[in-house]
């Protein structure tokens, strides 16, 4: 695995781009959100989707993957319709640390085993994640980096990701240290929107 170091603010551009295309061939990132750090890798990785699982040693399921998209008319191009009050929410929170959960349409669905009916979309507050999606083919899918064994871990070093993923994953996105808390999850697939997680985001 190789870790790449970057600035928050304006990172480099050659260094993302290069990143960037290396993603579109293929490879697996581990990365810093505006919340903890996360795995991931081309949506349309079929192999890259099921090798994060064996990784992670989880099933697709259990995974929790969410699409990270640059704004929300991208959201839309893997997503049914978007109710008005739904999109006006999304208007209000993004981008932050909120993940909305959505009904998927069949491109996306295409991709998953369980051909996925709904699917978690966030656009981080992040500029190096900005400028990542300008050289990206197409969205990053993603499962935020964290173990199940008895009390819930986040990773949030990179010096302890790059321990326990350098033989596991292709690239190490260094951005400094990560936050300890998850995004706030709500999801938009019934008539009303409902908070299934509180996180770091905060909900009138």
């Amino acid at each position: 695995m190789q870790r790449i170091f970057f600035h928050g603010n304006n990172p480099n551009k050659r260094d993302l781009k290069e990143v960037a295309e290396r993603i579109n061939k293929g490879e697996i990132v581990i990365f810093p959100t505006d919340t903890i750090y996360a795995m991931g890798c081309l949506m349309t990785n079929r192999n890259g989707i099921e090798r994060i699982c064996r990784i992670l040693d989880k099933k697709e399921k259990q995974a929790r993957m969410s699409l990270i998209c640059p704004n929300i008319s991208v959201i839309s191009q893997y997503t049914q319709p978007i109710d008005n009050h739904v999109f006006k929410s999304m208007k209000r929170y993004l981008p932050g640390p909120y993940t909305f959960i959505l009904k998927s349409n069949n491109y996306v669905q295409k991709f998953f085993k369980n051909n996925k009916e709904e699917i978690g979309v966030r656009i981080p507050q992040s500029e190096l994640l900005d400028g990542l999606h300008e050289f990206l083919e197409a969205p990053l899918i993603s499962t935020s980096l964290s173990s199940d064994d008895g009390i819930q871990k986040f990773f949030t070093d990179p010096d302890e990701i790059e321990t326990l993923f350098q033989h596991k994953a292709d690239i190490l996105i260094d951005g400094g240290i990560g936050d300890n808390a998850e995004s706030t999850v709500l999801d938009c697939t019934g008539e009303e929107i409902e908070m299934i997680r509180e996180g770091k985001g905060q909900v009138d």
